[in-house]
């Protein structure tokens, strides 16, 4: 085969190449579980959230042209219940999705409602009412009371 033929093809196999990775198909839970954690990341220091502690899971998630809707459940590992659940809006960038921010669904992040005694997970401390800080110390991990993420 001539030189210039192979270099030809070459050339064209590279462009399909790079043509396909430039055109990644990231309408899926797992890239938009990266975009979340990622984005926890970036917040980490603000929101106080210790994310080596944390099990992330995208329970839901809607797609809307380059616009991603995901409800997401954050726990302790190790524990099954006690979490926050949480429902982000992310934009694509390129071929990731970035956190545009969170919609709030006028629910408590923490999943208790009504008598707040009742709703607490196994080994939370008890709760003073009107204290600032139930129970003294947080757990670790735990974003500061009153803190908006």
């Amino acid at each position: 085969m001539p030189a210039s033929r192979l270099s030809s093809r070459l050339i064209l196999i590279a462009t399909l190449l790079i043509t396909i990775s430039c055109s990644k198909d990231i309408q899926n839970t797992d890239a938009v579980k990266q975009g979340v954690s990622d984005y926890l990341k970036e917040t980490q220091a603000k929101t106080g959230l210790n994310l080596d502690a944390m099990q992330i899971e995208v329970r839901s998630v809607s797609f809307q042209r380059d616009e991603a809707r995901a409800n997401v459940y954050i726990t302790p590992k190790g524990i099954p219940t006690g979490g926050m659940q949480l429902t982000y809006v992310l934009v694509r960038k390129g071929s990731k999705w970035v956190v545009r921010g969170r919609s709030e669904s006028g629910a408590n992040p923490h999943g208790a409602g009504g008598d707040m005694q009742q709703e607490l997970p196994p080994g939370h401390p008890q709760t003073a009412p009107g204290s600032e800080q139930p129970g003294g110390a947080l757990p670790p991990g735990h974003p500061p009371v009153g803190s908006k993420q």
